[in-house]
């Protein structure tokens, strides 16, 4: 696996900045994640350009989108998943990152990836991975998630 890349000062600025600038004009906010599970069990995890970590992939609800246009919306520009069957809810969590923040969580089984996600300004990298070999640099969040929902451990409500 190829080293990550530094994020530089700049991009985490921005990206701090563009937050700032979201938490004005929309102080309530939500978002989407997905578990994406394939065939033997492995999970879809992603590595964006501007934070450090893997994360489960999603993002935030746009102005006018269904949570259900938003999540396949996020799975397909973040891992070029095309979510065929219906998502299952896992639940909703409060993200004390924010002031009102929720993250609504799928589980997603049913799927078709014509082609690994490369990558983009976004984006570093989408792969599989098993449950008991992730990434030294995924998230606690994630991991937290994760354990929940695999490995049965209690269930948080904050996010």
């Amino acid at each position: 696996m190829p080293a990550a890349r530094p994020v530089s000062l700049r991009t985490r600025l921005v990206a701090r900045l563009g937050g700032w600038i979201n938490r004005i004009r929309r102080p309530v906010t939500l978002g989407v994640r997905a578990i994406v599970r394939d065939r033997k069990g492995r999970v879809l995890l992603v590595r964006h350009t501007y934070v450090p970590g893997w994360y489960l992939p999603g993002g935030g609800v746009e102005a006018r989108e269904s949570v259900g246009e938003a999540l396949a919306r996020e799975v397909m520009e973040e891992t070029n998943v095309r979510i065929i069957g219906a998502p299952r809810l896992i639940g909703i969590y409060f993200n004390r990152r924010g002031r009102s923040d929720h993250v609504v969580l799928f589980e997603i089984l049913d799927f078709e990836q014509a082609s690994p996600k490369q990558r983009d300004r976004e984006i570093a990298e989408a792969r599989f991975f098993e449950l008991d070999d992730l990434p030294e640099e995924t998230t606690r969040t994630t991991r937290a998630r994760l354990d929940e929902y695999v490995k049965g451990a209690p269930i948080s409500s904050i996010w």
